[in-house]
């Protein structure tokens, strides 16, 4: 088996996990009552971009090896980076999804009885669930050894987090007000301590 392959493989296996964690809390929770949304254009692009980035091209190339002028030589120590990276970042969703519990949503939504989550990865930064997308999209990078492919993840990534997290933050801050803003002034956004 070549070393493309396994991190093809790889990258599945990541996209599988993927879906097992986010299934059951996508189910449960329809069953909460929304209260309020912020639903908007540029939100659907983004979640857009993060899906065209981080499945549907990959998928694609894995599927099809299209676009195979893109490809370059897949080293041994970049699948073991790229797979460490996405198991990291498979750990920070779920741990993530636990936190939220009901508060979960896709989109921006504060549901009955929201709670402002403190815990867990939401001690260390903000929004975890947008660095475990980031740290997919690395993970995609080194797994898939071609240039459209590889990066299409951090590209959508960049997408989604540009158009939504400032109106996130901001719907926080309605909700929460100042003890939102005392987070904020303690916690990075996605990466600890840095950013």
């Amino acid at each position: 088996m070549s070393v493309s392959s396994i991190g093809e493989i790889a990258w599945v296996l990541g996209i599988v996990a993927w879906y097992f964690i986010r299934r059951p809390y996508e189910r449960r929770a329809k069953r909460v009552r929304v209260v309020s949304h912020r639903r908007s254009r540029s939100e659907i692009v983004g979640l857009g971009a993060a899906l065209l980035g981080l499945a549907i091209i990959p998928g694609f190339y894995v599927a099809t090896g299209i676009p195979e002028a893109a490809d370059y030589p897949a080293r041994a120590w970049a699948v073991a980076i790229g797979a460490l990276t996405f198991l990291l970042a498979m750990w920070v969703f779920r741990r993530t999804h636990k936190e939220l519990g009901r508060n979960w949503s896709i989109t921006l939504e504060i549901r009955d009885k929201h709670e402002l989550i403190r815990g867990g990865p939401y001690a260390l930064v903000r929004h975890p669930m947008y660095t475990s997308f980031m740290l997919m999209g690395v993970g995609q990078a080194f797994l898939l050894s071609n240039w459209v492919a590889g990066l299409a993840g951090l590209i959508g990534f960049a997408v989604l987090f540009l158009l939504r997290v400032d109106e996130e933050e901001r719907m926080m801050l309605e909700m929460f007000g100042s003890q939102y803003r005392d987070y904020m002034e303690r916690t990075k956004r996605i990466i600890p301590y840095i950013y």
